[in-house]
């Protein structure tokens, strides 16, 4: 691997679950600079999880057990914000924003549009508020953006297209948005390098879909366009359990 910066993004579905199968673990073998994680479903003071040589920043939702993020970083942030300014979206802990010299990292657990499409409509308005609190950010520093985006883009990041075709993460609503976050300027840096691949990141707990490779890719590192051609490295490390996803990786040079 060449030296440049490694950022690992993993939706945990419970770290205190996953803490106690293999969570230290894999932190330690992918050995990441930024590792960002999504779906803590903790408080303040339920795990004390720390690693040599990072300094950690959580976001907490106010409701027990739901959602939250969290970022373990070995280089030093300018600044730290939490949430995207909006009371509508801030209460569930759902983005971390690290200023670095000349980028922004952002860690998002994007908010799921339920059974039956029952929270679309919030969903559409998050994506709208989410898209434009990114711009705003790249108009100033380039941009990298990691999580659960909660979405599969095009008919290649699922193995069941037809039959879940307006399901949550695979409605023509939520793929149009994810394309217009894409138009506005960022580049979904594992389908830039790996164009035809099929490879997942989610898969249902139901029907045996894991050992079926039944799965969706919804968890993407995604970069503000001039950022794109520093990308040296994409990968999503499918062999590794411990959470209903596995995690994704990026690589990425002279930032």
């Amino acid at each position: 691997m060449d030296n440049g910066i490694k950022f690992v993004s993993w939706n945990v579905n419970g770290l205190r679950a996953c803490a106690g199968k293999n969570f230290r673990e894999v932190f330690a073998s992918l050995d990441a600079d930024f590792f960002c994680i999504q779906e803590t479903k903790m408080q303040e003071g339920q795990l004390d999880l720390a690693f040599e040589g990072y300094v950690s920043y959580w976001n907490y939702a106010q409701k027990k057990g739901y959602s939250g993020t969290a970022i373990y970083t070995r280089l030093k942030p300018v600044n730290v914000t939490y949430g995207i300014g909006i009371p509508e979206h801030d209460t569930e802990g759902r983005v971390i924003t690290l200023e670095m010299p000349s980028y922004y990292l952002v860690c998002v657990y994007v908010p799921n549009s339920q059974d039956g499409l029952r929270r679309i409509e919030y969903r559409m308005r998050w994506e709208d508020d989410f898209r434009a609190y990114l711009g705003s950010l790249a108009a100033s520093k380039g941009v990298i953006v990691c999580g659960d985006l909660n979405v599969a883009h095009e008919e290649i990041d699922l193995k069941n297209p037809s039959t879940n075709h307006q399901n949550a993460g695979f409605s023509d609503e939520e793929r149009a948005k994810f394309s217009a976050l894409l138009a506005s300027g960022f580049t979904d840096t594992w389908r830039f390098q790996h164009p035809g691949e099929v490879k997942y990141s989610w898969w249902s707990y139901r029907g045996r879909a894991r050992e079926n490779n039944a799965g969706w890719r919804i968890d993407y590192f995604l970069v503000s366009d001039n950022l794109r051609n520093n990308v040296t490295g994409t990968d999503i490390h499918t062999d590794i359990p411990g959470s209903d996803h596995c995690p994704v990786e990026l690589v990425i040079e002279n930032i």
